[in-house]
């Protein structure tokens, strides 16, 4: 008897290759799935042992950081410099409806440092010499009436003087609400930008 060879047929092979791609797709979901998990862990570990995530209410920090911005906050073992971006919670400020919301500003001097907000001049100073301030959104002028009046001040110890570094457009220690911060109001200094991807990095 002759046997007969079977040869595939064209119906045939995409089948075999179908199969393939299945496995090949199946294989890829579940790596990508399995470091999706390993960043997810990542990131809830960064936030319970670090600190925590939130989200920028307003504008008084543009063009550092902008209204929705999503933040990582650096708050184990903490203590504020001058220059770190902070999020503080002060009790009545800012003024109800939004007393409960925290606020996003820039430490200018801490404690046992002189400031002085000089508007004649648009510049802030800390034990008389000038800052040096790339990072404010327009030069700094008096828009602001009899309530934005703690211009003037030696920073009491444990406490810290903060600025919006969009200073036309922000409520902050020149406000007679605010003043100067005491440290313990302070939860944490923004390491990052999460999100938008668009704005994804670290906070200078």
């Amino acid at each position: 008897m002759s046997e007969e060879t079977i040869l595939p047929t064209e119906s045939q092979e995409p089948e075999k290759n179908s199969g393939a791609e299945k496995g090949s797709f199946k294989l890829d979901l579940y790596y990508w799935t399995q470091a999706l998990v390993f960043v997810l862990v990542g990131l809830i570990l960064i936030c319970t042992l670090v600190g925590r995530v939130i989200g920028v209410v307003g504008s008084s920090m543009v063009p550092t950081l902008h209204d929705g911005d999503l933040l990582l906050l650096q708050s184990l073992g903490y203590s504020p410099k001058q220059g770190d971006v902070v999020v503080l919670r002060k009790p009545g400020f800012p003024p109800p409806p939004q007393d409960t919301a925290p606020i996003v500003k820039r430490v200018i001097a801490v404690g046992g440092q002189h400031v002085r907000v000089d508007y004649a001049t648009s510049s802030v100073y800390v034990d008389g010499v000038a800052l040096d301030e790339p990072y404010i959104n327009e030069i700094m002028v008096d828009r602001y009436g009899f309530e934005m009046n703690v211009l003037d001040v030696t920073v009491p110890e444990g406490s810290i003087y903060v600025l919006g570094d969009n200073r036309n457009n922000s409520s902050d220690s020149r406000h007679e609400a605010l003043g100067t911060v005491d440290q313990r109001y302070v939860l944490g200094r923004v390491l990052c930008v999460m999100l938008p991807f668009s704005d994804f990095g670290p906070v200078d």
